[in-house]
């Protein structure tokens, strides 16, 4: 898989990358993130990326010249699945939608900033447009980051166990269920008995059982 991140701020995405499992994943050859200043693309002498919004208002709006040119400089040099705009009203973001995504092969991510992007760059150069929650940040480099972890974990040979991803919270649409580790007992607080007896049945059954309750508790739209 390969992830070309566009952004006017690079260095923003330097920390998300450079350790853990992301870059472990990039070390591996699994994945390839490549973040592109969007700033290399403007031909003006200041290196501009935005301007005034037509018709007044506060606020600057990325211009389309750049972020066509970084596009299409991309383009010709392979096909892409999705360009990809990281906006607060675009399609939020779900496990099934980083499931689906995961199997994709290459990947364009655009990172809005300001007021966000001229119009025309989300009418004619983007296929989709991605919400990772009804907020608003400062920019979309902190959204990409997110989206790429959640499909990045998901490839195969990037976690040490392959199974974890699938246990995870919404894969099956429920939230995960509690977890322990040891000591079985601590200040008085005791592992349930059920997740010392050894029989994977029960386990199954009570971590099940408790998703669910998590669930309705939690996350009842889920059900």
């Amino acid at each position: 898989m390969r992830i070309d991140i566009i952004t006017c701020l690079p260095q923003l995405l330097e920390s998300p990358f450079s350790d853990s499992i992301l870059k472990r994943a990039q070390d591996k050859k699994i994945v390839e993130v490549v973040v592109h200043n969007l700033r290399a693309y403007s031909l003006d002498k200041h290196k501009s990326t935005d301007d005034y919004a037509f018709g007044g208002g506060a606020g600057m709006v990325m211009t389309i010249e750049p972020i066509h040119r970084c596009i299409s400089f991309l383009k010709n040099e392979r096909p892409y699945d999705e360009v990809i705009y990281m906006s607060p009203d675009g399609e939020l973001l779900t496990q099934a939608l980083a499931n689906q995504l995961s199997l994709k092969k290459n990947l364009i991510l655009l990172c809005g900033h300001y007021k966000g992007v001229d119009e025309r760059v989300r009418e004619h150069l983007i296929t989709r447009e991605i919400s990772i929650g009804d907020y608003v940040l400062s920019g979309g480099e902190l959204a990409a980051a997110v989206l790429s972890d959640a499909m990045i974990r998901l490839l195969p040979g990037v976690l040490n166990d392959e199974s974890s991803a699938l246990s995870d919270s919404f894969q099956d649409g429920l939230v995960a269920p509690p977890v322990y580790t040891r000591p079985a007992e601590f200040n008085g607080w005791k592992v349930p008995d059920v997740l010392l007896s050894g029989h994977e049945a029960k386990i199954n059954e009570w971590r099940h059982q408790e998703s669910v309750k998590r669930t309705e508790a939690r996350r009842p739209k889920l059900l």
